[in-house]
């Protein structure tokens, strides 16, 4: 946990203990942690980090300056809030954390708050694409578990596992439609009401209605006849379609508005994004 998270922690708890003792404590905790996310949000921003995210994160580039603001603060809370742990000898340092912070929180930019992903608890990095074995269930029942190598993962349990030399290459080219942290965190906010399903809890029932509709009818047409703008991967699962289309959405958000309007129209409407408006980088 980063010094100035961890300062602060226990000073707050022993307010947060005052207030329980008052009748005052479940009001309190929030506001309190809503108001340290504010302070850091809006504090000066490392030079180090913004040489970082220039060198790291292009896409970022296209940004309209306000967003470009707001990104800012949402990545000083996500690092502050959010434990990295590198595994298989990968070293965490400012630039693998502000690389991925950065890109987690583009789809986080239209939100209310300065909340990051209240659900996940770690981000766990690894040097290169990583092995974990897979349950199939073949017919007669027998059960296959097989090793696959993968440049990511998302926990409903709050976690996000990547590769960091996948993360790289997603940000290198901002305009493939393919990135590995936009695609694993889209699954975190998919998970944020249990289960991914491709449904990301909405509160409007009718919103959540016309979303389904359309990503539904989406994924179906994907799964017969697979679209080239689309990785063939959106078409194993709902989960799947939605998380390769917000890649999409974000690096290619012309050409997804020109092929599945009401695709990207229900997109933008989740993220409260339009980036198909944003200058070209």
């Amino acid at each position: 946990m980063p010094a100035e998270a961890a300062s602060s922690a226990w000073p707050l708890a022993l307010l947060a203990g005052a207030l329980v003792a008052g009748g005052l404590g479940l009001l309190a905790a929030p506001w309190w942690a809503a108001r340290r996310r504010s302070r850091l949000a809006r504090g000066p921003f490392p030079r180090r980090w913004q040489r970082i995210l220039q060198r790291r994160v292009p896409l970022l580039q296209q940004l309209p300056a306000p967003l470009q603001q707001r990104l800012r603060g949402l990545v000083q809370v996500f690092i502050a809030d959010k434990p990295f742990i590198g595994c298989d000898g990968q070293a965490i340092d400012d630039e693998v954390r502000v690389t991925i912070a950065a890109q987690a929180c583009l789809l986080l930019l239209g939100q209310q708050g300065d909340a990051c992903y209240p659900q996940l608890r770690q981000v766990l990095v690894y040097p290169a694409a990583f092995i974990a074995r897979r349950r199939q269930v073949l017919p007669g029942g027998v059960v296959s578990e097989e090793p696959q190598a993968l440049a990511g993962e998302s926990w409903q349990q709050g976690q996000v596992i990547l590769a960091w030399s996948e993360v790289l290459a997603g940000a290198a080219d901002p305009t493939d439609g393919r990135n590995v942290v936009l695609h694993e965190f889209a699954h975190q906010i998919d998970q944020d009401g249990g289960e991914a399903d491709g449904l990301p809890w909405r509160a409007d029932g009718s919103q959540r209605q016309r979303f389904a509709e359309v990503m539904e009818a989406a994924y179906a047409r994907h799964q017969q006849q697979p679209s080239a703008l689309l990785d063939a991967y959106g078409a194993t699962a709902p989960a799947e379609f939605l998380a390769v289309a917000t890649e999409v959405f974000f690096e290619q958000p012309q050409a997804l508005a020109d092929e599945a309007p009401a695709v990207y129209e229900q997109l933008a409407a989740l993220y409260r994004l339009d980036p198909a408006r944003w200058p070209a980088g």
